[in-house]
């Protein structure tokens, strides 16, 4: 059917770790929601504050984030103060009872986290999943849908090698702040290196390596374009990477699918989600169970 043009009165609540999370995965979706109606809303474990970056960080990435969720026109941000990296230590209860609260507070029809891959294996996102499933499972009948999201497999690689060829045909420049202090050679080594990253994480065939299958894919078209601007409005992190190097003319191709997973918690039938996106063939994808983890996030 023809996706709807007026989703209001509907609601989604996105539960992630980090400043960026809501973006990278699924901001195309969110923003996408937000344009037909949907009372979009975010809870945020952390500041991010180990993050790459500013000076300080914290205050920087709350910024950035506000930023972010205005392109997306995320209506209501919580915003939590964990420290970032140790999610997976905390208490369970600590943050199943925060999502449970934030679940009961917003009262979404749907939720959406990470899947058990946490994007690319990080540790605070596989933290973030395990204590979402847990809280909308705890609501029972009260419980919204849930979702899960991953990153396409392969989709970093080609944004990483859309970076490597953009590197190779620009002229020699200064990097933003660095002030054209180091050498022309040094300074386009610095260059690649950071055009090889995706959001402080070094490896981008991390990114959706042994993800499950997804039951849903969305083709966000040309509210890619908002995700570009959202992962912009993140500079601490974005500045130099390799998503730096993405148009607006190349973000429905780099950025525009997005790949989701029904959870097998949460309240059955059909949710406002379906008529957004299409549900793939089945594919014999290899799974070897296991990804590198890498800093970022």
């Amino acid at each position: 059917m023809p996706p709807p043009i007026d989703l209001h009165g509907c609601s989604l609540l996105a539960v992630f770790a980090h400043p960026d999370d809501e973006s990278i995965a699924c901001g195309g979706l969110l923003a996408w929601c937000a344009h037909l109606g949907v009372d979009v809303s975010l809870l945020c474990m952390t500041h991010g504050e180990h993050g790459q970056g500013a000076r300080d960080v914290r205050r920087t990435r709350r910024r950035e984030l506000d930023s972010a969720t205005r392109t997306l026109g995320i209506r209501a941000v919580t915003l939590l103060d964990h420290e970032d990296g140790m999610l997976p230590w905390l208490p369970a209860s600590t943050l199943l009872s925060a999502i449970e609260q934030e679940i009961l507070a917003r009262r979404p029809e749907v939720v959406i986290t990470f899947d058990a891959d946490g994007l690319y294996w990080h540790p605070d996102h596989i933290a973030v999943h395990e204590r979402t499933t847990a809280a909308v499972a705890r609501l029972g009948g009260a419980a919204p849908a849930l979702y899960y999201v991953t990153i396409p497999p392969g989709s970093m690689r080609a944004v990483a090698d859309h970076a490597a060829v953009a590197v190779r045909c620009r002229t020699t420049t200064p990097l933003a702040g660095d002030g054209g202090g180091e050498p022309p050679h040094s300074r386009d080594a610095t260059r690649r290196r950071l055009a090889s990253r995706i959001l402080g994480v070094a490896d981008p065939d991390a990114f959706g390596s042994a993800a499950p299958e997804p039951t849903l894919v969305v083709d966000t078209g040309e509210f890619a374009v908002r995700k570009l601007a959202a992962l912009a409005c993140h500079a601490s992190q974005f500045t130099g990477s390799a998503l730096a190097y993405v148009t607006e003319r190349d973000a429905p191709r780099l950025l525009g699918i997005e790949h989701y997973r029904r959870a097998p918690t949460g309240i059955a039938g059909r949710t406002f989600l379906e008529d957004l996106g299409s549900c793939p063939a089945p594919a014999d994808r290899p799974h070897d169970g296991g990804g590198a983890s890498s800093a970022g996030g």
